[in-house]
């Protein structure tokens, strides 16, 4: 890729005029480039940078790319630490501060580099959490297919790979894109073993409330086949997805009567549970029966006989449930619902 630089001269007179702007600008650095070369001049130039980052005037962005092009041209050994106090800089300095030039930057040095170079780890990484602060997590990649192509291609050690996952769930969940969110969750989780299962307990628990929270999330199923998710076992945040997974709104109900303020510690809204729950409920008598008397729906969803008809088109609406009313006979009927391959909940559940 070309990157604008600050001049067309060569590196060491570029340096040389980098470290004589920086020095205008009030920055201590030397004129004189350095006897150790263009590695040490860059690491003093970084170093001298915030000057230059305190101006809003048209040559910051000429000076940050005149820097991104003269690491590009380093060897690869030489990159990685210059290339992480950069990052650094670009993150801190006036953070939440012109995201725009930021993310600019970023994406230069990032398709600048070698596909296959573990620093672009850093790059990207940095890219992520300046995108989460402006919203712009749209314009970045992270769909799943390429995350994990880079994790192949960088060969991140299982640490790197969790923190960059971790990253991109978190920018996705700021940027309320919920349904993205989850997915990379879901890898996350999965790509724990037996051994390391412990060790993401929070981000198993997070899940949890995640997708309880999420009014579009009605099945919950393949999260307690995660490793971390089954290390939970015999805690309530496993008991409470157990009973979002295969009970009936009876027992969330007695489950909550006992443990309110752990649902309000998760910040978790009753209201909406019962819903969820009524839905849930609802779905599991459809892989049961093909008919519902509407005495039977008012017992077991908690409802008014006037709240019958209404609560049946708006499960319809979530295309989680299919039926007909037939309100001569006060019947639910033609049942049918996307839960009939799982589990069937038992009526004592």
């Amino acid at each position: 890729m070309s990157v604008p630089a600050f001049i067309d001269i060569t590196e060491e007179d570029q340096a040389s005029e980098l470290r004589a702007y920086l020095k205008s600008k009030g920055s201590e650095i030397s004129e004189e480039n350095s006897e150790g070369g263009l590695h040490v001049d860059l690491a003093q130039i970084i170093e001298a940078c915030d000057v230059c980052l305190k101006d809003d005037d048209k040559d910051v962005e000429s000076v940050m790319n005149s820097i991104v092009s003269l690491l590009l041209i380093l060897e690869t050994e030489k990159q990685e630490a210059l290339i992480e106090s950069l990052c650094e800089k670009l993150l801190k300095f006036r953070e939440g501060e012109r995201p725009s030039l930021r993310m600019q930057l970023l994406s230069n040095l990032f398709h600048g580099m070698e596909e296959n170079t573990l620093v672009r780890y850093t790059v990207y990484c940095s890219l992520i959490k300046v995108a989460a602060t402006c919203n712009a997590i749209a314009f970045m990649p992270t769909e799943l297919d390429q995350v994990r192509k880079w994790i192949v291609d960088w060969n991140l050690s299982t640490e790197k790979k969790h923190t960059m996952l971790r990253l991109v769930y978190e920018a996705l969940v700021d940027c309320k894109k919920s349904e993205a969110a989850a997915k990379v969750m879901v890898e996350l989780l999965g790509s724990y073993t037996e051994d390391n299962a412990s060790q993401a307990r929070v981000d198993a628990h997070r899940c949890i409330v995640r997708a309880l929270k999420d009014q579009n999330t009605y099945l919950f199923d393949h999260l307690l086949a995660l490793k971390p998710v089954r290390f939970l076992e015999g805690e309530l945040i496993h008991d409470l997805l157990t009973i979002f997974v295969s009970a009936r709104l009876v027992s969330y109900v007695k489950f909550y009567q006992s443990n309110k303020d752990f649902i309000e510690s998760l910040g978790l809204s009753h209201d909406q549970n019962m819903e969820k729950m009524r839905l849930l409920t609802f779905m599991g008598m459809a892989v049961e029966m093909k008919e519902i008397c509407f005495d039977t729906m008012q017992q077991e969803l908690q409802i008014s006989a006037d709240d019958v008809e209404a609560f049946v088109i708006d499960a319809v609406r979530t295309k989680m449930v299919y039926c007909k009313l037939d309100q001569t006979q006060r019947k639910v009927v033609n049942l049918a619902s996307v839960k009939t391959s799982l589990q069937t909940l038992s009526p004592t559940a």
